[in-house]
């Protein structure tokens, strides 16, 4: 993934397969790398069971041949059939459960497979959604660069890889572009944007402002053809140096 950085940004497609189901995900995917998508996240949701995880990944890989990553929202979200996990720790959180005890319980298992760990860094921004809900996020406001700042730094300091700015999926704002690139302007490790960026204009507006990683979930799973919705927001950061 840092290579792949070396010649631009990168899209990612979430994928949720409590939302689409096993078979509905398959098809976004399929059609998501149709239309460039990089990569394929999997998960986003707390309850998914490890079977509803490989059932899901394995119909993926089986349609689809770019990487797919665990996005875990629980520690029983974990496949060996996925090529990668964001090992993420929700830094805002209220709760320690999410900053370090999912992270906890399924730490042996990751380390056993041979599946990818990635350390990242995940901080959620105001409206926060589901996931500052069930995360119990300290949301982080629209002017709270310092706040931000701070954690993008502690982060890295931690050793963090990644660090990944949520707004929430299906939040009816992104974060702003002044956000990203004071964030952008504090750390030298990567910087993925989600939530909220439905439209070539508000992905290339985030990839112009630093992020080097731009996530779509919400818009590629309510959309009826996927391929001829992800193509122009996809096409719209590629340009972006």
């Amino acid at each position: 993934m840092i290579k792949k950085l070396e010649s631009g940004k990168i899209h990612m497609t979430l994928i949720d397969p409590a939302t689409s189901g096993p078979d509905g995900s398959a098809i976004i995917a399929e059609q998501a790398e149709k239309a460039g998508t990089d990569y394929i996240l999997i998960g986003g949701s707390t309850h998914l069971s490890s079977k509803e995880m490989d059932e899901a990944t394995q119909k993926i890989k089986s349609r689809c041949n770019i990487p797919v990553i665990i996005f875990p929202g629980s520690s029983s979200m974990f496949t060996i059939h996925a090529d990668a996990i964001f090992f993420m720790s929700l830094l805002n959180s209220a709760d320690r459960e999410f900053i370090i005890d999912h992270q906890k319980k399924a730490s042996i298992i990751v380390k056993k497979s041979r599946v990818e760990s990635i350390p990242m860094a995940y901080l959620v921004f105001a409206p926060g959604m589901t996931v500052g809900k069930v995360g119990k996020a300290m949301l982080i406001g629209p002017e709270q660069y310092t706040d931000a700042m701070e954690y993008a730094v502690t982060a890295e300091l931690f050793g963090m890889r990644i660090i990944y700015l949520e707004a929430g999926s299906g939040a009816t704002y992104p974060i702003s572009m002044e956000m990203i690139s004071k964030v952008k302007g504090q750390v030298k490790i990567p910087i993925i944007v989600g939530g909220g960026i439905r439209s070539p204009e508000a992905a290339k507006n985030a990839a112009v402002s630093g992020a080097d990683i731009i996530v779509t979930g919400t818009v590629a799973e309510k959309s009826e053809n996927v391929a001829a919705t992800l193509r122009p927001i996809i096409d719209s950061i590629k340009n972006v140096k």
